[in-house]
């Protein structure tokens, strides 16, 4: 079984392997900072932490996030930061049972490899996303982990 949290970002269904996520938080404006990529609109406090947040619209479909009452924020851990990813709606976390996961087609890989599967439910097409793999392969995210490793030693 894989345990994820189930989102919804432009009428489509993702997911996040629950390991990876640390909590699901209401939609707060970002504190805007200055030179960062487009898709980061800025960070925000949660917990204590600075948390950086990205359009995840922006980042898969080229396009801003358009706020509703149900917009979230998925806050993850990636290997040395906690990012938060701007989503529609965070749905429910469900268990995938292993022979649902079906492995994403060679050629599409190469362009996401942030796409670790489709879960093929009898009802609906799930993408699994691998937190980390996306953040590390956008452009820029250099630059926002040396910001925040900035961020945390002004601290």
């Amino acid at each position: 079984m894989h345990k994820v949290v189930v989102f919804q970002l432009c009428n489509e269904q993702y997911a996040i392997p629950v390991e990876h996520v640390v909590s699901i938080e209401k939609m707060s404006h970002p504190t805007l900072i200055p030179s960062m990529p487009s898709y980061m609109l800025g960070v925000v406090r949660i917990r204590g932490e600075l948390v950086p947040v990205l359009d995840t619209s922006q980042i898969l479909y080229r396009r801003p996030y358009a706020e509703t009452e149900k917009t979230r924020l998925v806050v993850v851990h990636t290997g040395d930061l906690h990012v938060a990813f701007i989503v529609d709606d965070a749905k429910e976390i469900i268990d995938i049972p292993p022979h649902m996961m079906k492995q994403v087609n060679m050629l599409a890989y190469q362009q996401t490899p942030y796409f670790i599967g489709i879960a093929n439910l009898p009802d609906r097409l799930i993408t699994v996303i691998d937190p980390t793999i996306l953040f590390d392969n956008l452009e820029g995210a250099s630059s926002i982990k040396e910001h925040m490793r900035n961020e945390k030693q002004n601290t």
